[in-house]
């Protein structure tokens, strides 16, 4: 999970708010907003005597995408599935992809919007993987992109969330 320091370095040390936060038992919040309607802001949420970090946000109103990246050990809290009026937040898996995210949104570049899964293959099958990617010419990202959408289709799992989809609508 990525720490204060890490959070505090993406963003500047610039600190622009602090407040007690009624989730997590009793934590902490800190915001780094950049002032501008369209703009961005950062939160963490930690345990102020103990500094385990609870949760991390980053909002690129200008985009409407809020990104949240939950520590796995307190997934199970009740958190709340909305960032703003009726926007949800996209939960992260990766640390990696958290910071990316939010470097990106705080310099006004372009940002990859898909969510990274992190994956964890023993050595001989992620071999496997690589010569396979290899024989067909395609990086190793997009050959396991690929492989997981043909598997999920194959499952029916796609087809499954469609029909959810058209049943809450």
């Amino acid at each position: 999970m990525i720490t204060l320091k890490e959070w505090m370095e993406v963003v500047d040390y610039r600190i622009t708010e602090g407040s007690d936060y009624n989730g997590f038992g009793g934590a902490y919040a800190l915001s780094s907003w950049n002032g501008e309607q369209n703009g961005f802001s950062f939160e963490i949420i930690f345990d102020q005597k103990t500094q385990v970090v609870y949760q991390v946000e980053v909002c690129d109103y200008k985009n409407g995408r809020p990104y949240r990246l939950i520590n796995p050990d307190h997934k199970d809290t009740n958190i709340d599935e909305t960032a703003w009026d009726d926007v949800k937040w996209i939960d992260l898996e990766s640390d990696d992809d958290w910071i990316q995210k939010a470097l990106a949104i705080k310099a006004g570049e372009d940002y990859d919007t898909r969510v990274s899964i992190p994956i964890d293959l023993p050595e001989d099958e992620l071999m496997v993987l690589f010569k396979l990617a290899h024989e067909r010419d395609m990086t190793f990202n997009d050959f396991v992109e690929q492989a997981l959408r043909e598997a999920l289709a194959d499952s029916g799992f796609i087809e499954r969330l469609k029909e959810k989809a058209d049943v809450g609508h």
